[in-house]
């Protein structure tokens, strides 16, 4: 694929997507730029994702990511604010350097960003049993230490601050729950009592205040980075869900079972729980609430089954991603049990309330 420098807009219609990228990305550049390896990243539920070479005159190299809106996607999100996640956490924490965004369709036909790639590492499957052994302790410290670094930043002043809203301290509980409990009334497709009856505990029983407003990512977990196979971690991917609310909900999110690789006793299938959030803690300068972290480890699972309810629709509707069948299914059915299992705790400690 080859590119001529050409100015004025692309016609995604008679330039296919390595064509469109060269032109693009020439004019962006101010000079020729060749595409190469050009090739779709399975996964992903909000953004259609490309791994390329862009190869300037003189056989300069350097290795992209394109992140395209597609068509119909299982998760609503902002490409404007992953795209200034990245930007926000340069220098805090391992992420890819932003290079581009396109807010607008036109180029690409879709909406998108460009990212730096992060190339020699691997992002392992959060349902392989035990993937970073002999190194889990030491990616486990890493993986939480990294959360506590966001959980105790400033969004102040970040440029993520300025694109998305934030919510009063006693409110991040109430805008979560009620946007995916919104989504599951929305996506069901049968009766769902288990996730019904975790709705109504948390809309009864509120936790306290956010300590503290923080970024959120949203989606933090075992998957989500890509790491070198000797316990150092290369890059915190996938902002997509990122927003601003109450830290505890990415810890609780990171630590919920369906993530744990078969071991619950073990935190993202790294160090144990209790040491993972020692090591949260101790990074972020923040406190674990027990009643706070309780009501947000319930959510946590009440949120994946929101994604799930979504997946199972978009599947059941012409989707023919066998992701969207397995997270509709498997997923669903194994978050339907987390719920049951820490409702049944919490009524032996708590009661109905």
């Amino acid at each position: 694929m080859t590119a001529d420098g050409r100015s004025g807009p692309v016609d995604g219609e008679t330039l296919d997507l390595g064509d469109a990228l060269a032109v693009y990305l020439s004019n962006f550049w101010g000079a020729p730029i060749l595409i190469e390896n050009l090739a779709r990243i399975p996964g992903g539920a909000s953004r259609e994702t490309y791994s390329f070479d862009a190869v300037k005159a003189g056989g300069e190299r350097r290795g992209l990511i394109l992140r395209r809106d597609p068509t119909g996607s299982l998760i609503d999100t902002d490409r404007t604010t992953e795209f200034l996640a990245y930007q926000s956490f340069q220098g805090l924490a391992p992420v890819p350097e932003p290079i581009v965004l396109e807010p607008e369709c036109g180029p690409l036909q879709r909406p998108f960003f460009i990212m730096s790639r992060v190339d020699g590492g691997t992002a392992s499957s959060p349902f392989a049993p035990d993937p970073y052994a002999p190194h889990a302790e030491a990616l486990g410290r890493e993986l939480f230490a990294i959360l506590g670094r966001i959980a105790g930043a400033d969004p102040l002043g970040m440029p993520i601050s300025g694109a998305i809203a934030a919510p009063a301290l006693e409110d991040c509980w109430r805008r979560e729950l009620d946007y995916w409990e919104a989504v599951i009334l929305r996506d069901e497709r049968h009766p769902q009592p288990i996730v019904r009856a975790a709705l109504r505990r948390l809309r009864r029983n509120p936790p306290p205040p956010a300590q503290k407003l923080s970024v959120v990512h949203g989606d933090y977990r075992s998957g989500n980075f890509l790491h070198d196979g000797r316990g150092r971690i290369l890059a915190i991917l996938d902002w997509e869900m990122a927003h601003l609310g109450d830290p505890l909900e990415d810890l609780a999110w990171c630590l919920d079972p369906l993530w744990s690789h078969f071991d619950e006793t073990r935190a993202a299938g790294s160090l144990p729980v209790a040491e993972a959030i020692d090591v949260w803690k101790a990074e972020s300068g923040l406190t674990v609430d027990p009643k706070a972290f309780a009501w947000w480890r319930l959510f946590s699972s009440v949120k994946g089954q929101g994604i799930w309810t979504t997946s199972a629709k978009t599947f059941a509707e012409g989707g023919h991603d066998l992701v969207l069948a397995f997270s509709g299914l498997y997923t669903a059915r194994r978050h339907d049990q987390i719920i049951a299992d820490r409702l049944e705790r919490l009524v032996a400690t708590e009661g109905w309330a």
